[in-house]
């Protein structure tokens, strides 16, 4: 696999202001996957937008280090879901014209289970129910297709061609510059320390490990932290540790765009 990881940093915040004399319309409160594209679209939209980031940006103690994060058209989870994936695609490569960067490949993508499957009856559900491209195999046909899997004769397979992933990191520097271009302004190695509601529903006052803002809306987006910053969710969105890996294959030449 060919590494993605030529990532850029966007700026880190060094000032120690204690108190910020500006106000703004909408502070985001971690600047991951999620917290740097709302950051950029609510700056597009003319918002006075502040970010916050309590380590780097990017750095690795989130949920979107790493070489690649799958995407996929025919959602098996349900078909509603496949409007919005078309839209996120066209958003994608909206971002890449902007960046100047290659974020999303496309080399398709396969479903793979019993024919009773969720994941396989999902998959083909979406792909016939929005006619996407699509093809389905049995495990003996896919590997005379695809000779690097080797799968039992009774197991199914759909391949979507639009399937492929993306290059996390460098979505997420992408996105914080795109804001930064709207005039977004974004602090890395400043953490939230708490929140509260200003008096008469006029706005929230944001206290950091440097300053204290104030901003008509708050977005949190702080993954692994959301607990920390919504008080409600303490026990109930506990944090889970998840591994990723990647493999070079023994026998890359199965593996390439082309085969």
């Amino acid at each position: 696999m060919t590494s993605t990881r030529n990532t850029q940093h966007a700026p880190h915040n060094t000032r120690t202001t204690q108190l910020y004399a500006n106000r703004f319309n909408t502070i985001v409160v971690g600047l991951g996957t999620m917290g740097s594209a709302a950051a950029y679209y609510l700056a597009r939209r003319g918002k006075r937008v502040l970010g916050l980031e309590r380590f780097d940006i990017p750095h690795d103690q989130g949920s979107y280090q790493g070489y690649t994060r799958i995407i996929r058209m025919p959602y098996y989870e349900h078909p509603s879901y496949v409007m919005l994936l078309k839209r996120a695609y066209e958003l994608w490569r909206e971002i890449e014209q902007q960046s100047g960067q290659r974020l999303l490949y496309t080399n398709g993508s396969l479903d793979i289970g019993p024919a009773d499957s969720w994941v396989f009856k999902g998959a083909l559900r979406s792909a016939m129910e929005y006619e996407l491209q699509h093809e389905v195999f049995t495990g003996l046909e896919l590997a005379q297709r695809y000779p690097g899997y080797q799968l039992p004769h009774d197991i199914m397979a759909l391949y979507q061609p639009d399937g492929g992933f993306l290059a996390p990191e460098n979505c997420v520097v992408s996105y914080c510059f795109a804001a930064m271009r709207h005039d977004a302004e974004l602090h890395g190695r400043e953490g939230v320390l708490r929140w509260e509601p200003l008096p008469g529903g006029e706005g929230v006052r944001v206290y950091t490990e440097r300053a204290i803002y104030e901003a008509d809306s708050l977005v949190i987006t702080a993954g692994a932290w959301n607990d920390e910053m919504l008080g409600f969710l303490r026990n109930t969105a506990v944090p889970e540790l998840q591994v990723l890996a990647w493999f070079q294959p023994q026998r890359p030449e199965f593996f390439t765009q082309e085969s």
